[in-house]
């Protein structure tokens, strides 16, 4: 019995009309998928080359040459197709989809006759596929060509993709499983796992989701997969070096799924796969398998996870390190980590509409995600500090993987294309039904035809959210409840219907709102959003004595370019001072944050120690921005989140 409880508004229903994200949705139209396709195409000067489609028209035959780039690269195709897909199914676009029609027809050339479908093996080393599945990503890159292929089928009922990856995930199955002459195996990076539901659930073919059913199965347990793959290649891995042992906690096979209690390991993989494990616990009816990913969500929420949203602390292993180790200046914060828990979360309000997985994919889409990309749409984050010294970032090893500046491509560039399906998709997570239930999960301006038991109800919402908490609705006829999040943030809420209050029932953090709908209802939400600052649990102790300013969903972080140098001198003693005020110059309707603090005055004797001395500080008026926008000026040179109180 499937434990989906209410399914998300599939993205050709929603259509986004919202002064925040419509602006995101046109950078990632007219910016960021464009500039992507000049990259994965090595035509964007002064920056590190791809050789991402340079290597399918080798592996298709239709070029000389070597394989270049990592192991990994065709995920970068893989990914901006999946973009693509997304834009087409929101705007349509002849020319785009044209393109996107070439690389298909690109890929069905390179393709091997028995459905293999990796360049870096089938250019390099033939000889070697399915021999290295702890470190070669071949069913990584599977798993986002096959989310690629589900996309393109949706949003243009073109099934070439989904048939080419079809067939290589028919070989996988053959390869992979539990019989005597199969590979006992798993991803070394899963992804696989969740694309394997996503196939599943659009062709309906059982065999693609007992795949996902074994590989989620199989993961940690004796005798150790990744230990036997070692031992057939004599210890030697992928980089041509002799490896002793396997990390198991790094790819999180330390322990089979159902006895793991905390996030470790690599961050993204450690997403990826908790997704997959939720989706397959929704849709096999798994109780043990959905309380283990209940159990992950809250370790993570809970104890590892940044104000922002942002997870995976350090930068040995771009992972987990142990609870409440948050540091701000030496973070990793990858951009991708913090896609894949937005992914998780969607999942888990799948099984349950809980606010608090609501809450916590806003946050993230607010502040750990967007953060990752300049706001010209052309620059890019892989790592992201709630502290930066520009000076720590060229000088000190511990800060050497914090960028001061976004640079324009990575050849590892998997958060780029990432961020631009993130984006392009963001329709997919507003709304979702459940019998006789419309919940509202984000508070995204637009309209959606929401299909219930009884018929379609069209529902529109209007506001300039996130700077604002003041939302109009305007519901469908029909007897249903209308469900509105009232986020952990809101202090305090007002609903009126048809201009009436309403005392709603609270049920999971959503206000519940049950009665036979008329044609073009109207609701009110106000949600206030005072400013407000935050402190962090003592056990986080690299936050003790310092505050994070927040307003409404949106957290603020201040820059050298408004604040000067030595923002850690920064003392801030009067919270009743500070005010909003509008600041266009980033970012239409911005509202950012003004107030007083005492700065720590410079040493004229220049020593560096000496007896505490009472009134070496001066009043200095401070301005705060929004977070995600941080870097968007040639002048920062610091920036932090958490100041001295």
């Amino acid at each position: 019995m499937r434990l989906v409880t209410n399914e998300f508004v599939p993205l050709k229903n929603v259509k986004i009309d919202d002064g925040f994200w419509s602006k995101y949705t046109e950078i990632a139209k007219e910016k960021i998928i464009p500039y992507q396709w000049q990259a994965i195409n090595d035509l964007v000067p002064d920056t590190e080359p791809s050789h991402a489609i340079k290597n399918f028209r080798i592996a298709a035959g239709l070029e000389q040459g070597e394989f270049d780039g990592y192991v990994f690269q065709d995920s970068d195709v893989a990914k901006w197709l999946e973009a693509v897909a997304y834009r087409l199914t929101i705007d349509p676009d002849d020319e785009l989809e044209k393109t996107a029609d070439e690389v298909i027809d690109l890929l069905e050339k390179a393709q091997d006759e028995d459905g293999y479908l990796m360049t870096y093996f089938q250019i390099k080393e033939p000889d070697k596929k399915f021999t290295n599945l702890l470190d070669c990503h071949e069913l990584y890159c599977a798993g986002h060509m096959t989310e690629a292929a589900v996309a393109y089928y949706e949003a243009t009922g073109k099934d070439k993709l989904l048939n080419i990856m079809c067939r290589f995930i028919d070989l996988i199955d053959k390869k992979i499983g539990p019989g005597e002459n199969q590979l006992h195996g798993y991803p070394g990076h899963p992804e696989l796992e969740l694309a394997l539901v996503r196939l599943y659930r659009v062709t309906g073919e059982e065999r693609y989701l007992r795949l996902c059913e074994y590989m989620v199965n199989a993961r940690g347990t004796e005798p150790h997969f990744f230990d036997e793959e070692l031992k057939k290649r004599n210890g030697i891995n992928l980089w041509g070096g002799y490896q002793e042992r396997v990390d198991k906690r790094y790819n999180q096979s330390h322990k089979p799924i159902r006895e793991q209690a905390e996030a470790v390991g690599h961050s993204v993989r450690a997403g990826y796969l908790y997704t997959g494990v939720a989706d397959l616990a929704a849709e096999t009816g798994d109780e043990s398998l959905k309380k283990a990913a209940e159990t992950l969500w809250d370790n993570i929420t809970k104890k590892q996870m940044y104000i922002t949203g942002g997870i995976g602390s350090q930068v040995h292993g771009e992972a987990f390190s142990f609870d409440y180790h948050l540091p701000n200046d030496s973070v990793y914060n990858e951009t991708c980590a913090a896609i894949s828990m937005v992914f998780f979360a969607q999942r888990m309000l799948r099984m349950n509409p809980d606010s608090k997985y609501a809450d916590t994919m806003e946050r993230l889409i607010y502040n750990a995600t967007i953060c990752g990309m300049a706001l010209d749409g052309r620059h890019f984050f892989y790592t992201n500090p709630l502290s930066m010294w520009e000076e720590a970032t060229k000088k000190a090893g511990v800060c050497g993987h914090i960028r001061s500046k976004r640079p324009g491509w990575f050849g590892c560039a998997c958060c780029p294309p990432n961020l631009a399906r993130m984006i392009t998709s963001l329709g997919n997570y507003v709304y979702s039904a459940g019998d006789d239930t419309i919940y509202t999960h984000l508070y995204i301006g637009g309209e959606a035809e929401v299909n219930m038991p009884f018929g379609t109800v069209r529902i529109s919402q209007r506001g300039n959210y996130p700077w604002d908490g003041r939302i109009t609705f305007s519901v469908g006829e029909g007897r249903y409840t209308l469900a509105l999040r009232i986020p952990a943030w809101a202090r305090s809420f007002e609903i009126k219907v048809n201009g009436l209050k309403e005392k709603p029932e609270i049920r999971n953090g959503y206000a519940c709102i049950t009665r036979d709908w008329k044609a073009d209802d109207s609701v009110y939400l106000n949600l206030p959003m005072p400013i407000e600052f935050i402190e962090a649990n003592p056990l986080a102790r690299e936050d003790n004595g310092r505050v994070a300013i927040q307003r409404g969903p949106v957290v603020y972080c201040l820059e050298s370019a408004d604040n000067g140098d030595k923002l850690d001198a920064l003392r801030i003693t009067d919270f009743n001072c500070f005010t909003e005020f509008k600041d266009e110059s980033l970012f239409p309707g911005a509202v950012y944050i003004r107030g007083k603090a005492l700065r720590r005055r410079d040493w004229e004797g220049g020593e560096l120690y000496r007896p505490v001395v009472s009134g070496d500080e001066e009043e200095v008026e401070i301005t705060a921005l929004p977070y995600a926008f941080w870097d968007n000026r040639e002048d920062t040179r610091e920036m932090t989140v958490w100041l001295r109180r």
